[in-house]
């Protein structure tokens, strides 16, 4: 007797209906706020015009660089212990920031000179900012692709270029806005720090960077989480930080048209050149609105992605044997990849990860910490 036919089970969320959704919440959020505060009748003001720009260029650059990547063999080197799904990855053209980071960042500074009349100073500064930290992710990408190892540029001299970098910015910040040195609290609190900004200031920006490059590991995990955090920044810019608003919005719509080729299954990786420079311009964000506090929450979920690895390095070296093997306290990290290996298929561990940065956002807002847009 032959054996029953049986039918796979029907999968609604897919790559592309998952990226779709996050367009979609994103672009009727941006569009409800032009509508409830009339800026949408005026081009200079309007939140969704730097942001579609940003989707559809990026989008439309991508689909002419991905090739290119491809051609060039720049393609990514899976890490042998990750999780045994995504060996399948392997030779995926990866870089992907180099064009997703400089159309985001040309639609802000250009958009933000237009309507503002004058050079856009401080987009231009986090501008800056956000590329140095593309530029170092660049060459380690580089040299794990010459090496063809995960081995790339040495931890130490990678933090020292990122500790130069954010500390030529916050000498900048600190001399154009010397009242950034106070952090403002909810409910009014402000803390004067004085010489300490300096390394509060350079430890956002490295850290920042090199959070949201851990949680660069599924297909539009990172991408996703980036668009909705700099979102968030955009509209706690409020009409005070008018260059923080553009730019926010321009690069959120960035990393949407960055995963028009990002979702999975991914045609392309954005590699450290992005995942580094998007973390740079979420601090750069939050330092010049001085929304430390909000961006701090924001960046929840990047920071439990770094935590996940300093705990399970730490908990392994503690828990040594005297056969030198420890016991992990993940199954695996960044802690994407052990809910991954607990069950979690990589459309659910991402798609709920959209949705606790989403209810982060959503937290900074219920608090009322400032008046937004």
């Amino acid at each position: 007797m032959s054996e029953p036919i049986t039918q796979a089970p029907v999968v609604f969320w897919t790559g592309r209906r998952l990226f779709l959704g996050l367009l979609t919440a994103l672009l009727l959020w941006v569009l409800g706020l032009d509508f409830l505060t009339g800026s949408g009748f005026d081009w200079q003001q309007s939140l969704s015009l730097p942001f579609g720009l940003g989707v559809i260029l990026t989008a439309w650059v991508g689909a002419w660089v991905v090739p290119l990547l491809r051609q060039l063999k720049a393609g990514q080197i899976i890490r042998e212990d990750g999780p045994q799904s995504h060996l399948k990855k392997t030779g995926t053209p990866t870089m992907g920031g180099i064009f997703m980071i400089p159309t985001g960042l040309g639609v802000g500074v250009v958009w933000a000179g237009v309507t503002q009349g004058e050079i856009p100073v401080t987009a231009l500064a986090i501008a800056a900012l956000t590329l140095a930290f593309g530029a170092i992710g660049w060459w380690d990408d580089w040299q794990v692709l010459v090496r063809k190892s995960n081995k790339g540029m040495s931890a130490k001299l990678r933090l020292l270029f990122e500790g130069l970098a954010a500390a030529g910015f916050c000498a900048w910040l600190a001399t154009a806005n010397p009242t950034v040195t106070t952090i403002d609290f909810p409910w009014g609190w402000l803390l004067p720090l004085g010489l300490l900004f300096w390394p509060l200031g350079i430890f956002v920006c490295t850290a920042e960077g090199n959070a949201l490059n851990l949680t660069d590991g599924l297909d539009g995990l990172a991408g996703g989480t980036a668009a909705i955090a700099l979102m968030g920044l955009a509209v706690l810019g409020g009409a005070e930080h008018p260059e923080v608003t553009i730019l926010g919005a321009s690069l959120s719509g960035a990393c949407l048209g960055f995963l028009v080729h990002n979702h999975n299954p991914a045609q392309v990786f954005m590699g450290d050149t992005g995942s580094l420079a998007l973390g740079a311009a979420l601090a750069g964000l939050g330092l010049v609105s001085q929304n430390l506090w909000e961006l701090f929450i924001l960046s929840g979920l990047f920071f439990a992605e770094s935590l996940s690895v300093i705990a399970q390095v730490g908990y392994y070296k503690a828990t040594k044997g005297p056969d030198g093997i420890g016991k992990r306290l993940f199954k695996m990290a960044p802690l994407h990849h052990h809910f991954e290996l607990s069950g979690w298929t990589e459309l659910q561990v991402v798609a709920r990860f959209y949705l606790i940065v989403g209810g982060l956002v959503l937290l900074c807002f219920g608090f009322n910490f400032r008046q937004v847009y």
